[in-house]
């Protein structure tokens, strides 16, 4: 990505204050990865702390990479299933082809720079020949029982200039010791083996996944054994998700908050202390707010803990020949990178090889295709050469590597650019100078047109980086206002580019009051769609705002772009009664954060999921729902959680009405969804005979994964 050198020596020297105070950027000030609050100071003291926290080496590093692969591979790719139950045989490990040179350089080529294997998934099944287990490597047929993908990984990794990490899961459906007293020297075991028999290792991911192990029982982690090890073995590998250096961003959708700050309230890791502390401010890593002032000003400590985004270039995590036509579009590979990369966090994308031991010629045109895209993009900043009418100057200039400091004779809150000529461009790029902390909490973007200044941007928080697209605009004039900051904001880059249009299918959703609305992946393209049954073209109603629709109907939607030039697939959504007046009336069991409510919600990207961790109650699960007047049922519809984690997808239902919510009336009974181990899409059942009723009831009996827990993404009625 190429940095304009005039501009980015202007914006190193941007530095701006609210404060107008430098005493406070000293060094012996800053707070490495931890700050602890002193008991009754200010708020206004408590945000200049929070400005001072900074990471590690390790950490800003770790930042640096940006784009970063998952491979999944195990027993999984050879029996279709994305969580194994720990009893399948070794044997049925065979890949015929294996080659780990052609992961790691596609993986190169598609712009990653660390490659992380799942060494052992929940399953068990250890890709290394471990001295802890025979179910290994060593009981399969591949190579005759002596190979390791562990090794050839690493290897390959070497060869090709590759970062290395581990995946190692806690959780073990086949260990016999699992949930006894012994388990947690047999990890132990098995992480050090993984920490010393490869060399360096750049990063360790733990799962935080804890389930029953063969013997019925749970384990309790000793997650301050797991950090000592790998601070004793590996002390520049960064430790993710469940570790103290890298925390999930709360999401498997490839997506970061918009306010995504690396300075959190959040206790980072699994021991006792860090989880009180997130109990007392009743947060977790899929809580919105994790370091606004509000949260600081509850909180007692401070840490520096950067998201990590993981998602599957596919649907599953692990590779279903099913799933090869299902590759993630590039319109959908490039939001997902601006809204993750360019969200301050870290991008982990899936790319799981098949049963060949290759990575799919799908996938590897789709990364292709990404790369292309995305170096294009930032091949060019409009900035360069372009010209400040600010003052700031500095006596010490920061380099590429984020190490140096300055000193800053004046201060500003706005810069002004003069680009050489008009220039078009689409994207907007800024970084702060994390090394000194992340400090900006609002900031906006604006051109000259016709005169005048006019937004095209604005936002919350920068970090590493913060990347925004908006419509084209054609200008010779920008200025870059830091409206909020924290102690003194650090722009260490600002850049303007111009992105290509990719043209990409509309998305069709409704909520529960019955309003819908259309959107692409691609932003700024026209939209428009029909209601009558009709081919929308480009005479056809243009898409500006969402409309009502609450007794369903019929919308189809195409997007257009280059003045209508191209067109996209044309998308059809059939919707039925809006869910506006349903309520829950009773439920078998819910997890606060995903409550029953969720399946009538009319948003599929949320859910109602039982407990799975703690107080786990086995099948049937239900959940009863007052429709607020009589309504002519003809069936109904279930859709399954979002995202590729199908977990507590049901497979075999009931399904009852009532006209008073006490006298049920069993209309399907062990009903069961076809193909939805395989595949796992919106289902519809209807009825040979239409019932009258205001109450319906819907029970699962069992899911596609034998669990006890139940997850629902949406429940929906059939009336049309």
């Amino acid at each position: 990505m190429k940095i304009c050198v005039n501009c980015k020596l202007i914006l190193i020297l941007f530095v701006v204050s609210l404060f107008a105070c430098t005493s406070s950027l000293k060094k012996d000030h800053f707070f490495v990865k931890k700050a602890v609050f002193e008991e009754g100071i200010s708020l206004d003291t408590k945000i200049r702390q929070a400005a001072h926290v900074i990471p590690t080496k390790q950490q800003l590093e770790w930042q640096k990479l940006e784009m970063t692969a998952f491979v999944h591979f195990t027993i999984n790719t050879f029996t279709g299933m994305e969580w194994g139950h720990g009893n399948e045989s070794p044997e049925l490990f065979n890949p015929t082809e294996l080659d780990a040179k052609q992961w790691v350089k596609t993986l190169k080529d598609g712009g990653m720079k660390l490659v992380i294997l799942t060494c052992k998934h929940h399953d068990g099944f250890c890709l290394w020949p471990t001295k802890t287990t025979t179910h290994s490597v060593v009981s399969s047929p591949w190579k005759d029982g002596k190979g390791d993908v562990v090794k050839e990984l690493k290897e390959a990794c070497e060869e090709y200039g590759m970062k290395f990490g581990i995946y190692l899961s806690p959780w073990d459906r086949n260990a016999a010791c699992y949930g006894g007293s012994s388990y947690n020297a047999f990890f132990l075991k098995q992480l050090s083996e993984l920490l010393t028999w490869y060399g360096k290792v750049d990063e360790v991911w733990f799962d935080g996944a804890c389930g029953e192990g063969p013997n019925g029982k749970k384990q309790v982690y000793d997650w301050d054994a797991y950090y000592q090890k790998n601070h004793e073995l590996q002390p520049d590998a960064v430790v993710a998700v469940m570790g103290e250096d890298v925390r999930w961003v709360g999401t498997e959708s490839g997506y970061g908050r918009e306010s995504e700050w690396s300075v959190t309230a959040l206790a980072p890791g699994g021991k006792a202390a860090m989880t009180e502390i997130n109990r007392h401010l009743n947060i977790q890593s899929t809580t919105t707010d994790l370091g606004s002032r509000a949260m600081i000003d509850k909180a007692s400590n401070l840490f520096w803990y950067p998201a990590e985004v993981d998602v599957s270039i596919r649907p599953g995590w692990f590779y279903h020949e099913s799933e090869n036509d299902q590759i993630k579009s590039l319109a959908k590979m490039v939001d997902i990178y601006f809204n993750s990369v360019g969200r301050n966090a870290l991008l982990l994308l899936n790319i799981p090889p098949d049963k060949r031991g290759l990575i799919h010629e799908n996938d590897v045109a789709r990364l292709q295709e990404f790369k292309a895209y995305i170096d294009r993009t930032f091949d060019r900043n409009i900035l360069e050469g372009a010209i400040s009418n600010s003052g700031v100057n500095a006596n010490k200039a920061i380099d590429d590597q984020y190490e140096s400091s300055w000193d800053v004779d004046v201060m500003s809150t706005s810069v002004e650019f003069t680009l050489t000529q008009e220039e078009s461009f689409n994207v907007l790029m800024l970084q702060e100078q994390i090394a000194l902390g992340q400090r900006v909490e609002k900031f906006r973007v604006e051109v000259m047109l016709d005169g005048q200044w006019k937004e095209i941007v604005s936002s919350t928080t920068i970090g590493y980086k913060k990347l925004m697209r908006f419509k084209k605009v054609k200008t010779n004039k920008v200025r870059l206002t830091i409206l909020e900051c924290r102690d003194g904001a650090h722009i260490c880059n600002f850049g303007l580019f111009e992105s290509p249009e990719i043209l990409s299918d509309p998305v069709i959703l409704r909520d529960k009051e019955g309003l819908v609305s259309l959107s692409t992946e691609s932003p700024n393209l026209v939209i428009t769609y029909t209601l009558d049954g009709s081919d929308p073209t480009k005479s056809s109603m243009i898409y500006d705002k969402p409309f009502l629709l609450p007794k369903g109907g019929l919308v189809k939607a195409c997007a257009f772009t280059n003045d209508f030039k191209d067109i996209s697939n044309m998308i059809t959504e059939q919707f039925d009664i809006c869910p506006a007046k349903w309520q829950v009336i009773s439920y078998s069991d819910q997890v606060n954060s995903f409550p029953a409510s969720n399946a009538i919600d009319g948003n599929v990207q949320t859910m109602w999921h039982s407990h799975w961790d703690n107080n786990v109650l086995s099948h049937p699960h239900f959940i009863a729902v007052d429709l607020g007047e009589p309504i002519e049922i003809k069936g109904f519809s279930y859709i399954p959680r979002a995202g590729t984690n199908k977990s507590g997808t049901v497979l075999k239902y009931s399904f009852y009405v009532s006209v008073d919510g006490e006298n049920w009336i069993c209309l399907k009974n062990k009903g069961e969804f076809s193909n939805m181990r395989n595949h796992p899409i919106k289902q519809f059942v209807r009825f040979k005979t239409s019932y009258m009723a205001r109450y319906f009831k819907f029970e699962s009996i069992s899911g596609i994964y034998n669990e006890d827990w139940i997850s629902v993404g949406e429940l929906g009625l059939l009336t049309q």
